[in-house]
């Protein structure tokens, strides 16, 4: 082989490996177009909380803007919020579920990525405040449930916090 067909060689190689390496950093994440939620963690700030999930999405409608309030979004539909969290209390080894005047809902804003790939992975922390929201003294240890729902209106799987002990 001579010293430009050497060369040449080289090349291709190199061209091919950058090209295998590029290839590999475009790969997209293949997530289903319903939301799926992971409960990640509880802590307490004094007389306040915070709860944080992490989620996907495959096709990245997660989020709603404040001008999003056309029904289904409008202010009476269960779809004004997007995030949903509900509170169980513990009593003689049964979970018992609190039901309050207000909800425990929160409206996510619109967090769509650009570009051609829009699948969405990220964490979402929400304050509660005050904690505890709500004892009937019968009971000091309370979870979570959380689910989510997309501009899509797909709702996510339901997940549960670990049990939390009030001080």
């Amino acid at each position: 082989m001579d010293g430009r067909n050497s060369s040449m060689a080289k090349v291709v190689l190199v061209m091919a490996v950058i090209g295998i390496t590029a290839s590999g950093c475009l790969k997209t994440e293949a997530f289903p177009v319903e939301p799926k939620v992971t409960f990640k963690s509880f802590e307490f700030f004094g007389d306040s909380a915070s709860l944080t999930i992490s989620f996907t999405d495959g096709d990245g409608d997660i989020g709603l803007d404040p001008s999003d309030n056309a029904a289904p979004f409008d202010t009476g539909s269960f779809y004004y919020y997007n995030l949903f969290l509900r509170e169980q209390e513990l009593i003689d080894g049964e979970w018992n579920d609190v039901v309050f005047v207000d909800s425990i809902f929160y409206r996510i804003p619109r967090i769509t990525p650009t570009g051609q790939n829009k699948a969405l992975e990220g964490e979402i922390a929400v304050a509660i405040d005050p904690f505890p929201l709500f004892i009937t003294g019968n009971s000091d240890t309370v979870r979570f449930s959380v689910e989510m729902v997309d501009r899509a209106l797909h709702l996510s799987n339901r997940v549960l916090t670990n049990n939390i002990i009030v001080p």
